[in-house]
């Protein structure tokens, strides 16, 4: 029997670094880190990370789990469990595109911000014209970025106190007048 021997994490990175054209400075700005410290992690200068917030990210931007690091081990911070993620994983694979070319998609500065939500560490966002940017990409019809929006909006309503159900009168005013204004002006 052959024995099989796991690949390095640097080498794994390196591979998809080569596989998916993906420039070092890139990449390091999809992972929230320094130019430098993407190098001496593939030339195994320093040790790979074990924090997880890198490490998830990392898998992330490679479309793997992090699990498949070595290095990795289950945090024990809650994440985020959003259908409205898994919605746009969902687009992501139906357009057929890679986590890398979706990322591309988006100015340097906002990449870091979108892995984060694709890990779960970060919701969608409640601001209407960015999610709209993120629906786009996609080819995401616009109700159903308003779908999306509307029940972000209803998690920030509830985390910040205030009870959707004995103010669905007032709620639904808001929504169905927020509705009407930005599913109109989009027809205009």
């Amino acid at each position: 029997m052959k024995q099989i021997i796991p690949e390095k994490s640097s080498e794994k990175v390196s591979k998809f670094l080569q596989q998916n054209s993906l420039h070092k400075r890139d990449f390091a700005e999809m992972i929230g880190v320094t130019l430098s410290y993407v190098y001496n992690l593939i030339d195994e200068t320093v040790p790979f990370s074990t924090r997880g917030t890198t490490l998830e990210r990392i898998a992330t931007v490679m479309d793997i789990e992090p699990e498949e690091f070595s290095e990795y081990r289950i945090p024990q911070e809650p994440i985020l469990i959003d259908e409205s993620i898994e919605t746009l994983r969902d687009y992501i694979k139906e357009n057929k595109l890679t986590v890398v070319s979706f990322l591309k998609a988006f100015p340097r500065k906002k990449r870091i911000d979108i892995v984060d939500i694709l890990r779960g560490a970060l919701p969608i966002p409640i601001d209407y014209k960015e999610l709209k940017l993120i629906g786009k990409t996609l080819n995401m019809p616009e109700e159903e970025v308003y779908n999306m929006w509307e029940a972000r909006i209803k998690q920030v309503l509830e985390s910040a106190g205030m009870n959707i159900y004995s103010n669905s009168a007032l709620v639904n005013s808001m929504l169905e007048c927020a509705r009407n204004n930005i599913l109109n002006k989009e027809v205009r």
